[in-house]
């Protein structure tokens, strides 16, 4: 259901999170977070356009949240680099339909609906937060890490 330019973007600010205040170079981010520092740079160049991120370059500079993780939703974060696409109308163009979906395309929404809810009213830092024997990201030893498998396109 999302791409991994979402998984990605959500990797680099829960990394952020755990560093602030201090900044992290990118390559810091891409062994952290085991994304490819190309694609991770152009993940964390969004995230800059979009005010969710800082960049500053120089000795004592790198990438930081731009805001307390307390004061950024997930959903900010998806839709800095891929919006969630609601269905407004149908999208087979049928005229007859127009506004008014199908059942199909209305549940279809409902459901996108109810993400866009919950990511709205989620915060990176209760994600953070939230007990359990797993952690966001874990330490790669060696810092060098793991290549993701080829193919995986989504998260779904």
């Amino acid at each position: 259901m999302f791409s991994q330019t979402v998984e990605y973007a959500l990797r680099a600010v829960a990394y952020l999170a755990g560093q602030s205040p201090v900044g992290r170079t990118t390559d810091q981010i891409a062994a952290a977070t085991k994304v490819p520092k190309p694609y991770l740079s152009k993940v964390l160049q969004k995230l800059v356009e979009k005010g969710l991120v800082n960049s500053q370059r120089g000795v004592g500079g790198g990438m930081t949240l731009a805001r307390p993780p307390a004061e950024l939703t997930i959903l900010e974060v998806v839709n800095a680099v891929e919006p969630i696409g609601r269905i407004r109308e149908c999208p087979l163009g049928l005229r007859s339909h127009g506004v008014r979906l199908c059942p199909l395309h209305k549940r279809l929404d409902d459901a996108l609906a109810t993400v866009e809810e919950a990511f709205a009213g989620t915060t990176l830092a209760e994600v953070l937060a939230e007990p359990s024997p797993s952690v966001p990201l874990c330490d790669v030893p060696g810092g060098e890490p793991d290549r993701p498998k080829r193919g995986r396109k989504s998260l779904a």
